[in-house]
């Protein structure tokens, strides 16, 4: 089995910043490759703070966020603040790994919050259908609609 230096994490990590880190709007994300964003009107800090909130009103479990910014600086790479913040409905999720085990790469949900060149702050997250079509899971329909319901109620509580 291969182990993964922490240099190699961090460089994963900072990989990922960087794709995230290019503006798209939810229209051109969308149809290509299932990421929806939508502009924050607060800070990063403000941003993750809210969707925290939102998270835990709901009931719903937040298993962590991850500082990705922190990560890359103490690297060396001067990364624009960005967190990973990751929570999710055991009961609701892992539905749709028992429909097809490699949906677990998209579980739990994460957004990703971050600041952009010019100072915006987005939050984007992988669409539901798009998902759902991703892994050919037809049979959770139900569960999706369920999601999608929520990851947009988290969402809308920093839209801009």
């Amino acid at each position: 089995m291969m182990k993964f230096s922490n240099a190699i994490w961090s460089a994963a990590v900072i990989v990922t910043t960087m794709a995230a880190s290019t503006q798209m709007s939810t229209v051109q994300a969308g149809g290509r490759d299932g990421i929806v964003t939508v502009k924050s009107r607060y800070s990063v800090g403000e941003t993750v703070n809210r969707i925290k909130r939102s998270v835990e009103e709901k009931g719903i479990t937040l298993f962590g966020v991850i500082d990705q910014a922190k990560l890359g600086n103490a690297a060396g790479n001067k990364v624009r603040p960005s967190r990973l913040v990751m929570f999710g409905n055991p009961a609701l999720g892992t539905t749709f790994i028992t429909a097809n085990p490699l949906a677990g790469l998209d579980w739990p949900v994460r957004v990703l919050v971050y600041q952009a060149k010019d100072g915006s702050v987005y939050a984007a997250y992988t669409d539901f259908d798009w998902i759902a079509k991703r892994h050919r899971i037809q049979s959770r329909n139900r569960e999706f609609a369920m999601a999608s319901e929520v990851i947009q109620a988290v969402s809308d509580s920093v839209k801009e």
